[in-house]
């Protein structure tokens, strides 16, 4: 009788643990195991998994005791199993990775060098294929933060990004996009404006992002109404349908480097200038945008404070969008308080439907700002100047094709659905009566966000007042909507401690 072959040496079979590391892969190891041991791996180590077709780098952990493994497993977070996809019966070899050339880069700029072009591509290469630790992007994100990036740098570091992923084309010259900065609760004119601009004939394949440290991204917004993690093939077909597209950018391989950076920002809550510029442009660039609008909301809570921070972002964005031969128009606009109604995925959602479809109770500030911002998209792609761009904004708003084109851009995507409800919400009431003198941009997202948005895409919280209004005692401030309790419990403990989210003159 013919005998199996022998197992190699130290192979160990597979075990998927289930377990959800975010992106980065994690194999767990027994301590008593003869790979740990022959290898010399301590815990934290990068070491190389080899299969039979794939092989992957990844995190080490050692388990000393229980009964999670048996004696010959090796066990594979999400992360790791969904890179090396092993058959169940694949015997998994092990040794060290071998040592990262894009660290040496990292740490010169940590102690204050200045990179050139080849090492930000080298630092980015190994990002997307994995030979990173978070660590280690950790390390890179904060070297690259607090203005120590020149203009030259940023531009290099937008250059590698674009260049690690996909980079779409297309036949017209004029190819439109927008993209606001963030850090304004509420501020979701995106699909308003991509549908008034593809309404009048412009080219926009939008792509978005979705939370870094707010309670909600725009793609995070538009998946309660539509799918919108579309491959670039899929994408390609609605944008030739339809003039335009809202869809996520991390279901693609548009500047993927950007989507792994921004979950190691999240984790740090950070979000530099030099990142920042970086990761907008790579993805406008990647999706062949031409022509650009920048909204960079500026006030005391928002993410840009001052009016000089905002002059060097938008200085910043200019001369690495001229580098890349993107033509931008930044707008400064009023980031003092919130904007519309709703803030988180599914509450948002219901402000854009509601302006889109002309209700009596739309949001007039979510309104107004999306008009001017499809303004200067109008401007921008050559239609039309000044208050004849903005009139023409409105007439397409008013008239009802801006919601016609929203509709067929969302059937295109494969659906067109009603955001849902949260089961659990609670009124914060006035502590007396008085004149809503500012509202906390930073406060009021931190409390959406203990409610459980953006993973809940139900949860959030709906203003009612706004700067300048004048309140009686025991009205509703805003309602705290949550999908449990104990997140809405959670977050009513934030307010009460935080009494100043919406501050009230009383005189």
């Amino acid at each position: 009788m013919e005998q199996a072959p022998a197992a190699p040496p130290f192979s160990l079979l597979p075990r998927r643990l289930g377990i959800d590391t975010h992106h980065e892969p994690v194999v767990v190891l027994r301590a008593d195991s003869p790979v740990v041991r022959a290898e010399g791996f301590e815990a934290h180590a990068r070491i190389e998994v080899l299969g039979d077709a794939r092989s992957i780098v990844a995190t080490l952990n050692i388990l000393r005791q229980g009964e999670l493994l048996a004696p010959g497993e090796v066990g594979l977070s999400e992360a790791a199993w969904h890179r090396l996809q092993p058959r169940s019966d694949e015997r998994l070899r092990f040794r060290f990775a071998r040592a990262s050339d894009a660290m040496s880069h990292v740490r010169a700029k940590v102690f204050g060098g200045a990179l050139r072009e080849g090492a930000f591509e080298a630092v980015i290469g190994e990002i997307v294929d994995g030979r990173l630790s978070n660590v280690e992007i950790a390390a890179f994100l904060v070297a690259c933060a607090g203005g120590r990036m020149s203009s030259g740098e940023v531009t290099s570091l937008t250059r590698a990004m674009v260049h690690a992923g996909a980079r779409m084309s297309w036949p017209q010259g004029v190819v439109v996009d927008k993209h606001c900065i963030g850090g304004l609760p509420g501020n979701r004119t995106t699909p308003i404006v991509v549908s008034i601009a593809a309404a009048l004939g412009l080219l926009m394949p939008k792509t978005s992002s979705r939370a870094i440290t707010s309670p909600a991204g725009t793609a995070d917004t538009l998946e309660t109404i539509t799918r919108v993690d579309l491959d670039l093939a899929q994408m390609r077909r609605v944008v030739e349908s339809e003039g335009a597209c809202m869809v996520w950018g991390g279901a693609m391989n548009m500047s993927p480097a950007d989507d792994l950076l921004i979950r190691v920002e999240r984790m740090l809550d950070l979000d530099s200038e030099a990142q920042l510029v970086a990761s907008v442009l790579s993805k406008k660039a990647a999706a062949g945008a031409t022509h650009v609008v920048i909204d960079i909301p500026t006030g005391p809570t928002a993410k840009v404070r001052s009016a000089q921070q905002a002059q060097s972002l938008l200085h910043a964005l200019q001369a690495s969008a001229r580098a890349l031969e993107l033509r931008l128009l930044g707008l400064i606009t009023d980031g003092s308080q919130p904007v519309g109604r709703g803030v988180g995925p599914a509450l948002e959602a219901h402000d854009v439907l509601r302006v889109l479809q002309n209700h009596a109770d739309a949001p007039d500030d979510l309104r107004r700002r999306a008009l001017d911002l499809a303004a200067a998209v109008i401007e921008l792609g050559g239609l039309e100047s000044g208050q004849a761009a903005r009139e023409l904004a409105a007439h397409s708003l008013a008239d009802g094709s801006a919601w016609r084109k929203f509709e067929a851009i969302c059937r295109a995507q494969g659906a067109l659905r009603e955001p849902g409800v949260a089961p659990f919400q609670r009124p914060v009431p006035a502590p007396h009566t008085g004149c809503v003198q500012r509202i906390d941009n930073r406060l009021l997202a931190r409390a959406a966000k203990l409610a459980g948005a953006p993973h809940a895409c139900t949860a959030g919280l709906l203003l009612h007042v706004h700067v300048g209004e004048r309140v009686q005692r025991g009205q509703p401030l805003f309602d705290l909507h949550a999908e449990s309790q104990g997140e809405l419990d959670y977050a009513l403990d934030f307010v009460r401690h935080h009494p100043g989210i919406v501050h009230l003159d009383p005189s």
